[in-house]
């Protein structure tokens, strides 16, 4: 049995394609932050997930349904926390 022609496929990448090779570091870990609205956000991303969850189940996708269901998970309990 005999394959198509084989090609060759270069690896190397160039300079230019490195994107995080010529970053400055400007970045220190004592730096003054901005205080969050962590709890909001929270708040806004749960109710987005679990509309997203029933919009999924109404459309009988229970594996789409179930993902976005434990995206909510997720922040109910980042709120449940603060």
């Amino acid at each position: 049995m005999q394959n198509g022609p084989r090609t060759i496929v270069n690896t190397h990448r160039p300079q230019s394609a490195r994107p995080f090779a010529n970053r400055s570091k400007q970045w220190t870990p004592n730096a003054a932050r901005p205080e969050t609205r962590g709890h909001q956000n929270a708040q806004r991303s749960y109710e987005r997930y679990l509309a997203l969850a029933k919009v999924q189940a109404q459309a009988g996708d229970i594996v789409g349904a179930e993902n976005y269901y434990q995206h909510a998970e997720h922040y109910f309990r980042s709120m449940s926390s603060d």
